[in-house]
């Protein structure tokens, strides 16, 4: 089962979602913004990627968390940071059967997808 997590109008799940569609791909979505976002899971992304990876630093709600929940993104409390403010997270996040995507790179889903 693939999982894509993000938000429907970020044009680049709508990217990752027309790629999975066009390969015949089934796949469910969880819309952070009606379904959430779930601290314990972002966890384990974090643990899977990297927090690196994960938080989305180059986005303007990057910009306007406060400074205590930008240093709070460095340490043990990130994914309640991030569950608080989903648009923090790198989209979309793919869990599938092989393991974990960040990010929408049309070769690494070409790899891990086929």
């Amino acid at each position: 089962m693939i999982t894509i997590f993000g938000i429907p109008n970020c044009d680049t799940v709508k990217k990752a979602r027309t790629w999975l569609e066009a390969r015949g791909l089934a796949y469910t979505f969880h819309d952070y913004k009606k379904q959430g976002a779930d601290p314990a899971r972002i966890a384990g992304w974090i643990a899977a990627a990297g927090r690196e990876r994960v938080v989305n630093k180059a986005g303007t709600t990057f910009r306007k968390l406060s400074p205590e929940d930008q240093a709070a993104l460095a340490g043990a409390e990130a994914p309640v940071v991030l569950a608080a403010n989903p648009s923090v997270i790198k989209r979309p996040i793919v869990e599938h059967p092989g393991g974990l995507l960040v990010g929408f790179k049309e070769a690494e889903w070409a790899a891990a997808l086929g």
